[in-house]
């Protein structure tokens, strides 16, 4: 796996920040390596089991908590491989006790080409770790619009 940052680096405030944004990116790609090698328990382990939505470019709708999971991890489980993949511009936006991953996933595995845009939404539960609330993949799609061509708007 390879994290690739582009553009100018995200600042964080304090030692403390970088520290806990470190840790969530952490906790997100040893998630990744798992489930690159068909292993669903990264994730598994990763979402709250407590409170937990999900959104992806092949549900229809929401999935509204951990349970409504089992079948994605059924469908995956052993099925899933990649060689490598690249994690981009991972970046942690940190309130109190919740702090939002986003980043971009580029992975050609053995069941299709992935490029997506991820979102991940942490919160610290009550046993005092991190775990993701929400979590969204968007699969990135070329702009078809030519904006060089906008009028300028006053």
């Amino acid at each position: 796996m390879e994290t690739k940052e582009t553009g100018a680096a995200w600042q964080y405030k304090t030692e403390e920040e970088k520290q806990l944004a470190a840790h969530i990116i952490g906790l997100e790609e040893a998630a990744l390596e798992k489930w690159f090698k068909g292993d669903t328990s990264g994730y598994a382990q990763l979402w709250s089991k407590r409170s937990f939505t999900y959104f992806d470019a092949v549900e229809t709708k929401r999935l509204e908590d951990f349970e409504s999971m089992e079948d994605l991890f059924q469908r995956v489980e052993g099925k899933l491989s990649a060689n490598s993949y690249e994690v981009c511009s991972p970046r942690v936006q940190i309130g109190v006790d919740m702090a939002v991953l986003t980043y971009q996933l580029f992975a050609k595995s053995n069941l299709l080409d992935m490029e997506y845009n991820c979102i991940e939404v942490f919160q610290k539960e009550e046993d005092g770790n991190w775990y993701a609330i929400h979590s969204t993949w968007s699969i990135i799609r070329p702009m078809e619009k030519d904006f060089s061509k906008l009028k300028d708007i006053v």
